[in-house]
């Protein structure tokens, strides 16, 4: 067991997909997993670890935010090896031709600050997804799909109109926030990263899906996890 995580050794898979909401996490796990096991609910963060088409599978909550994200990745990787971890989350919209319930792919994740950001000291790190995930992530997509940079914000209740405007001028796709920290340790520790989101509201209309569609909206992001970890 780790300070965070309280699975014993071997319940943890070398494949995790990362929602930030530990409910979701059951949530996914229940529906896509056989055999789910409960392996870790520490401090209230849930981890589950099952099978999906006879591959072992861990489904772990990683909370809000890259300070919570960091937490959870480190200790995925360097106390439980770790090797491919997949952000399944939500985000915001920031393009006009993007929809709700349209998925993105992150493939570079920019970010104004992250916990790995006093590593690099005056230099400006440009982390970025595995192309081998991306590209059977976005092979197995079955509606819009949508594959670009996105913004890794440290604020939710964020009043910067007008960085939003420069990142939609230079054709960012979304904003959430946990991507930027991920492919920084999936860097460090020569793994394997993907960020899969769903687009839950739009940063330009002010739209939003409720609550209670966003759990259906996000299967077929699970869908894509599953396929291109496995593929």
């Amino acid at each position: 067991m780790t300070f965070h995580i309280g699975a014993q050794p071997g319940e943890i898979a070398e494949t995790c997909l990362l929602p930030g909401d530990p409910y979701r996490a059951r949530w996914a796990a229940e529906r896509f997993l056989q055999n789910a096991k409960l392996v870790s609910e520490t401090r209230g963060m849930l981890g589950y670890t099952g099978t999906w088409r006879g591959n072992p599978v861990t489904i772990h909550g990683t909370g809000m935010g890259m300070p919570s994200l960091s937490i959870y990745a480190n200790e995925l990787i360097r106390d439980y090896g770790a090797q491919t971890l997949i952000r399944v989350g939500s985000c915001g919209a920031l393009q006009p031709h993007i929809g709700l319930r349209d998925v993105v792919l992150a493939q570079a994740a920019s970010t104004i600050g992250s916990p790995s950001t006093s590593i690099f000291r005056e230099m400006r790190f440009a982390p970025v997804a595995d192309f081998g995930l991306l590209s059977k992530a976005y092979a197995a997509a079955t509606g819009p799909v949508h594959v670009g940079g996105i913004f890794t914000s440290d604020t939710f209740y964020d009043e910067r109109t007008d960085l939003n405007d420069q990142l939609q001028r230079h054709g960012c796709l979304a904003v959430e926030m946990e991507t930027a920290e991920l492919y920084t340790l999936s860097a460090r520790y020569q793994r394997r990263a993907l960020a899969i989101l769903t687009v839950s509201d739009h940063i330009l209309t002010g739209e939003a899906l409720p609550s209670a569609d966003r759990e259906t909206s996000f299967a077929a992001m699970i869908e894509m996890a599953l396929h291109a970890a496995f593929t």
